[in-house]
């Protein structure tokens, strides 16, 4: 357990707005074994006698090493010195007050976050051009972006005011709405910026210097004062503790990963910095505590690069600043972790995978190949080297400049030989079940051809929670039938009280029952039971009793829902319920990204540009209506180009028990 040492606990301020916003905005996980694998294995004795003093654990070469720069393949060379000859002169504007001020005035967030990563973005490009191209070139631009930077007061969101000892005030109303210079607030984006200028004063402090020393002298001390100081004084920061008893989030080991990349290129004091890199790892060990043993995240995949995909960073960076002594990746959750992400991909795409989406994760994601080869090469898993090899090759990998985090392009250039060595293969799994998160996939072949379906039971206290419980995707040759929409723009009222006002929060628009006027309720007691896999050679059923997910008004004994994959023949939905009373509408909702019409009564055609499906049902008990769904938001646009429609079967008759089939087929 993590223990404060230099301030009691006491001392510790968690507002009371904090429990909301963390269920809420990053991956929400529950304590499952008090396992503290990191602590338990090396001690603070351990790391004072194992760490690499020096910066020799750094395996990539020195600004000055032109010979090994050059060796940097002639693609990713020249077209990321041309990425930052965009920026040649660049004025670096300044983050206003009014900008901030803008998530409380209106809620929107991302005027501040954007302006913050753009600025990021152009830095980033600066620094990666002067590196390959190493004549000096880029470096005025540079010196001026780490200026630019030292002098904004706060690094981090509007969003995350509530960080503040002066914190909130009620549930939605902070008291603080501008930065604090003399509360400095350590959250993912000031995480995030530390980091890169962390790096950028490792290659460049001997360049910085023959202009001034100041330049080098200034950026650490901003970093010390914004970054390193708040952490080795602080406890309040909950992705540090934790909150409900040790419970923590993908800022966790996102925070904890910036915050030792710090602390090895930056801390010359020898008691702070063991002292510093022990409480990172007490930290961490409650992030892996938190996680289930299937190794499931609990906010879908596209938060996975930042929870596992961050927890494997850190593991890694800590395996290489004590010479390769403090090593998990051995241990079969961290595994789990890891393969996670191979076990929920359904096909490629334009511009991306597709995923099994939930929570906030949209359908199309475009993961870092970099991370799933090196997280598959460290567990030694052939299957996760084999899908890193796989996106690697289709993101002509070596012919561009490698995006992302200074730290995580450093890892890509030079930590990824043997990729060509593992085939590239798509990881088509027939069939797979994660028993703590309670989410089953299975598919036709081992191919993306023919039918797919994922589905789900868990509870409606998630991260990134949506009321989804007992719904399901479906896909057919790799392309989405019937969906997860996925989520909007980020706003204030996504991650308040106000939630669930947003439609794609809500049940009603997701492959879900609405029952007797209601759709699911927010919050643990609203969950499945009795959820279960059903595994054959031509058959895969996932069953789930769903009743419990509604409020006591909808007025459910039981809801079992069962989706069933028939290799080669069909998909089918089987409800059967059971209520006490029915007193207003009930019907079955499906979202689908298809051109769809009624043929008939009982069949509804669902049509792509490369194949027609059937949706066919008893047109004695269920009535179809098609509705067309708003997608002005542009993330939602992104994904789903040509709109959204809802599927409404509403039943028929008012009976307390009823048994509903629904196939999907291809017509005959």
């Amino acid at each position: 357990m993590f223990v404060p040492t230099k301030m009691t606990m006491n001392k510790v301020k968690i507002v009371s707005f904090l429990t909301l916003v963390i269920l809420l905005m990053a991956t929400s996980v529950r304590a499952n074994e008090r396992r503290n694998f990191l602590t338990q294995a090396y001690s603070r004795k351990f790391i004072n006698t194992s760490l690499v003093e020096d910066h020799s654990w750094i395996r990539y070469p020195a600004y000055t090493n032109r010979d090994a720069w050059v060796q940097v393949p002639e693609g990713i060379r020249r077209n990321t010195i041309a990425n930052g000859e965009k920026y040649l002169g660049y004025k670096w504007s300044s983050t206003t007050a009014t900008m901030y001020l803008e998530f409380t005035r209106t809620g929107n967030r991302a005027v501040v976050d954007q302006a913050i990563s753009a600025r990021l973005g152009v830095l980033r490009s600066l620094v990666k051009a002067e590196l390959m191209e190493g004549g000096g070139r880029f470096m005025d631009d540079v010196i001026n972006g780490v200026f630019s930077f030292c002098e904004q007061t706060y690094w981090g969101m509007s969003a995350t005011f509530y960080m503040y000892k002066t914190g909130f005030k009620g549930h939605d109303k902070p008291i603080t709405v501008l930065p604090d210079l003399d509360d400095p607030v350590v959250d993912l984006f000031a995480g995030d910026t530390a980091a890169d200028l962390a790096w950028i004063w490792y290659f460049f402090h001997d360049e910085f210097d023959k202009i001034s020393p100041v330049i080098s002298k200034r950026l650490k001390d901003e970093l010390q004062k914004k970054i390193l100081d708040p952490f080795y004084e602080r406890y309040d920061f909950w992705w540090i503790t934790g909150w409900d008893e040790g419970n923590v989030n993908n800022w966790n080991p996102w925070c904890n990963y910036n915050v030792l990349t710090c602390i090895a290129l930056l801390e010359d004091d020898p008691e702070k910095k063991r002292t510093g890199i022990y409480k990172t790892m007490e930290s961490v060990d409650l992030f892996i505590n938190s996680y289930p043993n299937d190794g499931g995240c609990d906010e879908g995949p596209s938060y996975w690069a930042v929870a596992g995909g961050k927890l494997f960073d850190y593991l890694n960076l800590l395996k290489k600043i004590t010479g390769g002594r403090a090593d998990l990746f051995n241990q079969e959750i961290i595994k789990n972790i890891g393969r996670y992400i191979y076990r929920v991909y359904i096909s490629k795409s334009d511009n991306g995978e597709f995923y099994v989406n939930y929570s906030d994760s949209p359908a199309k994601i475009k993961q870092d190949p970099g991370l799933i080869f090196r997280f598959g090469w460290a567990i030694e898993d052939p299957v996760m080297k084999s899908f890193g090899s796989f996106l690697l090759a289709g993101s002509k990998y070596g012919e561009e400049e490698i995006p992302g985090r200074i730290g995580e392009v450093l890892e890509n250039l030079f930590n990824l030989k043997g990729w060509q060595d593992s085939p590239a293969l798509e990881p088509m799994i027939t069939d797979f079940y994660f028993p703590d998160r309670e989410i089953a996939i299975a598919r036709d072949q081992a191919t993306s051809k023919g039918f797919y379906f994922a589905a789900k039971g868990g509870s409606n206290n998630e991260g990134h929670n949506h009321n989804d419980v007992g719904s399901f995707m479906f896909y057919y040759d790799g392309e989405p039938v019937l969906i997860d929409v996925g989520v909007g723009t980020y706003t204030r009222e996504t991650f308040s009280s106000q939630r669930y006002h947003i439609w794609t929060m809500q049940s009603n628009y997701h492959n879900l029952p609405f029952v007797n006027g209601y759709g699911q309720s927010a919050g643990g007691n609203f969950k499945a039971r009795d959820s279960k896999l059903r595994r054959g050679k031509n058959e895969v059923s996932f069953s789930t009793d769903i009743a419990k997910a509604y409020p006591p008004e909808a007025k459910l004994d039981r809801w079992v829902r069962t989706c069933t994959l028939k290799r080669g023949k069909n998909f089918c939905i089987r409800d059967r319920y059971q209520l006490t009373e029915m007193h207003a509408e009930t019907a079955l909702h499906f979202m689908t990204p298809l051109q769809c019409k009624l043929l008939k009564p009982g069949i509804v055609e669902m049509k792509s540009s490369n194949f027609i499906l059937h949706m066919i049902f008893d047109p004695k008990m269920l009535s179809a209506k098609i509705e067309p769904v708003d997608t002005e938001d542009q993330k939602i646009q992104n994904v789903w180009k040509n709109g959204l429609s809802r599927i409404i079967l509403a039943v028929r008759n008012r009976k307390l028990s009823n048994d509903i089939f629904i196939s999907v087929t291809e017509p005959k």
